[in-house]
């Protein structure tokens, strides 16, 4: 590990530690070089849906807690996931809470380390690959590009207890060249209306991509008039992007999703 992270004591520390871990986006081998330090040291991974399972292979000598939700439906509330992480490191383990993406992009990292926090655990933060920029690349999409976008907005596509999506859709829509919504699929056709009401134009280019940098990856491109009809088939996890960069899709895209591609 770098720096002092496994060379304190645990006669000064009688606690364990939590590391938040960013598994990334879905291909393993965009885990970063610290985040696979931590999973080999682990004594606990507690970990997500959207993290590989590839992944856990990583940490054969650790207990494995599935604490996975599925859309509209969490099998286990998150405050019992914050006190299952105070109550590993209350055991004196070293805990690796394995989250997909980032932890502090829309993976709710933030709220697991204010529990720590106001719990006296030790935590530490492991940046992960965000599926905001990594899945649109895997689909030859760059969510800037000099002359097209200088602007990019990660935007959550799902409201907590199935709310109305609550966000200043003309600012969206007129003031961020490129948008990226994540948890979005059962949001597009509120999403499509939204921006097209609050004045950005129908032909505006909208990719929808499907389990992004995966070997199952899926790529629909269509105008936010069009893309609602052509994306039917499409299912979470997903990510929306709006915005002139998606027309560069044809010429950029170069990841193969076939399985035998590597």
């Amino acid at each position: 590990m770098h720096g002092n992270d496994y060379t304190e004591s645990n006669n000064k520390h009688p606690s364990g530690v939590v590391y938040l871990v960013g598994g990334g986006p879905g291909d393993p081998g965009l885990l970063t070089l610290r985040g696979l330090d931590c999973l080999k040291r682990a004594d606990v991974v507690v970990h997500d849906r959207l993290s590989n399972d590839e992944l856990l292979a990583y940490a054969p000598q650790a207990e494995q807690i599935d604490v996975g939700k599925l859309p509209d439906h969490h099998p286990i509330p998150q405050t019992q996931i914050n006190a299952l992480l105070v109550e590993k490191a209350r055991a004196g383990k070293t805990v690796v809470r394995l989250k997909g993406g980032d932890p502090f992009v829309f993976g709710r990292g933030g709220e697991e380390a204010q529990a720590l926090a106001e719990a006296g655990i030790r935590f530490k933060i492991v940046p992960g690959v965000t599926s905001a920029i990594a899945v649109p690349a895997y689909a030859g999409i760059p969510v800037t590009q000099r002359g097209m976008a200088r602007s990019v907005a990660f935007i959550t596509g799902h409201s907590a207890d199935s709310e109305p999506l609550d966000l200043n859709w003309q600012a969206l829509a007129q003031g961020v060249d490129t948008l990226v919504f994540l948890m979005g699929v059962k949001s597009l056709p509120v999403i499509i209306a939204s921006l097209m009401e609050a004045g950005r134009p129908t032909g505006t280019p909208v990719a929808v991509i499907e389990r992004g940098t995966s070997p199952r990856q899926k790529v629909i491109v269509g105008t936010l008039s069009d893309i609602q009809e052509k994306a039917m088939e499409i299912q979470p996890p997903s990510i929306i992007v709006v915005g002139e960069v998606v027309s560069l899709h044809d010429t950029l895209k170069w990841f193969d999703p076939a399985p035998a591609s590597k």
